[in-house]
């Protein structure tokens, strides 16, 4: 970065061609060689969306997870399709971790804060996910009740009993759900995500639809996050960038056979339309090939 302007391809080719553990090491050996943060000296060269992203980029991902979490709710407003989709997405060991960092970078506790921001079975079902205990494997013999209990909860009755909702998505293991949801089409002759959306709403409506599409298929919700994020009227850059981020090195090459098969088209090409620029040519290296 010394001498005129930034050589904005060289920082692309060595951050988003490597991995997050490699760029950890390029940020300790940078320190030691010149004394400076390099992140502190990426931000004072670049701007815009470029800059967020390689910022981003730079960060550990339980940091990143972390600092999205605290933004979600220490902004203005609460963002709560922050909280939903990370929330609904990562693994236990994961969120336990993403606990750990935020008390040691925030001086806060995930829990407290997000109590704070929220209410009701929304705020029950975000507790019960940040506990991170999820059931192991599949309990045979309660798959029949679970689609029982679902189908009394909601649809059988009138009136909806989130707590059996909140309780039995919230805690069983995502093999057991999915084997759950298909006893309970066979049962009711519908799918458990028209029952959440005729019974529930707004944020815990969001949150169960997060939390069943994810039993289901993790690189699927992630899909249709990214194709929403761009196929609406103006790009949504924050999930865009989000989502891109924290799954180039877990599950990019899933999402992006998902993608293509529910859309028809490429998660590179609807990228290429979508953005420009370095932050563009950024993204398309994080998405890999164009298929």
């Amino acid at each position: 970065m010394k001498g005129i302007g930034t050589h904005e391809d060289t920082i692309l080719m060595l951050l988003s061609a490597r991995s997050n553990d490699q760029r950890q090491q390029i940020k300790a050996a940078y320190k030691k060689t010149y004394g400076k943060d390099l992140v502190s000296a990426l931000k004072s060269e670049l701007g815009g969306l470029f800059e967020n992203l390689i910022v981003a980029l730079m960060t550990p991902p339980t940091s990143y997870d972390a600092s999205q979490l605290h933004k979600a709710l220490k902004g203005a407003g609460t963002e709560d399709d922050v909280l939903i989709e990370i929330l609904a997405s990562r693994t236990g060991e994961q969120i336990k971790d993403i606990i750990k960092v935020y008390k040691k970078e925030f001086n806060g506790k995930l829990e407290k804060d997000i109590c704070d921001d929220t209410s009701g079975h929304y705020q029950k079902l975000l507790v019960i996910l940040l506990q991170g205990s999820r059931e192991v494997g599949v309990d045979e013999e309660k798959i029949e009740k679970d689609a029982k209990d679902l189908y009394a909860a909601g649809e059988g009755k009138f009136g909806t009993d989130e707590e059996k909702f909140i309780t039995i998505l919230g805690n069983r293991s995502a093999e057991h759900l999915r084997k759950a949801f298909n006893a309970y089409k066979k049962l009711s002759g519908s799918e458990i995500e028209d029952s959440v959306e005729g019974e529930t709403t707004g944020n815990l409506e969001n949150l169960l639809l997060a939390v069943v599409k994810c039993a289901r298929s993790v690189p699927q919700f992630f899909a249709e996050g990214l194709y929403k994020s761009m196929r609406r009227a103006g790009t949504d850059d924050g999930t865009l960038m989000r989502i891109m981020v924290s799954r180039s090195e877990v599950d990019m090459l899933d999402i992006r056979a998902c993608f293509k098969k529910t859309y028809g088209a490429s998660l590179y090409d609807t990228i290429q339309e979508d953005t420009t620029g370095d932050y563009q040519k950024a993204l398309l290296y994080l998405c890999g090939g164009n298929n």
